[in-house]
């Protein structure tokens, strides 16, 4: 009989011991990175600091944003695939690496199929022509005039080779079975400003980045590229609406882990992201800034980014569009 007590107690005790063990283990127990594969101050690394105070107040612990640039994103990808997956390293990214990147660039040492567990998409937002205020372009139509009459001269300025707005021209061009003279730059902030000054004809910009420019009147909105119209730029026709179809094209930011995320911690990161996403103090500055909430299933996106990777890759292969 004492035997089987101290046996029985010998149970308890060890039991105990297991869950005090698992207790002191729970998630998050240590600072939680947030990778951000790009320097600070684009719309990547906006949506990543605006979520990091949500995040530590519906899961506790301490969140911190890295910012890890270089090669589009394909730098931080990386350090993100490389990353245990544990829950405490979190990839904060733009589409760049994962559905264009890996279409441009040669041997990644990653595949944007095989090692994330996508989270959620978060946010998107689409991308609008525009023209300079002194262009004789007033809308859609005219612009599709000039292209046909003057194959490959209409230039249009890009952040740089293949990013959203370069794509964004070249599906442009394939839909309408038209041609016009793409004008990389380093970054937004250049193509922006000659774009500005009127040194090119258009361009496709992202509608954060457009909308003080088109308010001030020193920039015209022609078209936009979502399914439909924005009610910041209510004015402003889809290009569908313009009799341009299959131009509908959104930059987006999401959340994903490396692979292999235990199922607990992902449902937890899901729900807080999602609820930081539509909190009141968040949701209405998201939305004046252009963003369009999505905050949609890891199943959902995981589906989204596969139809996306299929639908950039067959853009680049038959443009023939390189990073170079």
């Amino acid at each position: 009989m004492l035997k089987k007590l101290c046996t029985t107690l010998a149970g308890v005790a060890a039991g105990l011991a297991v869950a005090g063990a698992v207790h002191a283990q729970a998630w998050p127990s240590k600072p939680v990175t947030l990778l951000v594969p790009f320097p600070p101050g684009g719309s990547t690394d906006l949506i990543a600091r605006t979520l990091q105070p949500k995040l530590q107040e519906k899961l506790g612990g301490t969140f911190i944003i890295e910012n890890k640039g270089g090669a589009g994103g394909t730098v931080g990808a990386t350090q993100a695939k490389r990353a245990a997956p544990d829950g405490y390293t979190v990839f904060v990214s733009s589409l760049g690496p994962f559905v264009i990147g890996p279409h441009l660039m040669k041997n990644l040492p990653y595949d944007p199929l095989k090692d994330f567990d996508y989270l959620t998409l978060a946010v998107q937002a689409p991308n609008v022509l525009v023209v300079p205020a002194a262009s004789p372009h007033k809308s859609l139509a005219d612009v599709l005039a000039y292209h046909k009459a003057n194959p490959g001269k209409a230039s249009f300025a890009s952040s740089g080779n293949g990013s959203s707005d370069h794509l964004t021209a070249e599906l442009f061009w394939s839909q309408t079975g038209t041609s016009g003279l793409h004008v990389p730059y380093k970054g937004g902030g250049p193509a922006m400003s000659d774009i500005l000054g009127g040194q090119v004809d258009g361009s496709f910009q992202n509608i954060n980045a457009v909308i003080p420019h088109v308010k001030s009147g020193k920039l015209r909105a022609l078209a936009i590229t979502s399914n439909q119209r924005s009610p910041l730029l209510p004015d402003v026709p889809t290009m569908e609406e313009g009799g341009v179809k299959g131009v509908v094209v959104y930059s987006w930011q999401a959340f994903a882990a490396p692979k292999g995320l235990p199922a607990e911690i992902k449902g937890k990161l899901h729900a807080a992201i999602v609820a930081g996403l539509n909190a009141p103090d968040v949701k209405p500055r998201l939305l004046e800034l252009g963003f369009e909430i999505v905050g949609n299933t890891p199943e959902q996106f995981t589906a989204f980014q596969a139809a996306e990777f299929a639908r950039w890759k067959k853009l680049i292969d038959e443009r023939k569009i390189t990073a170079d």
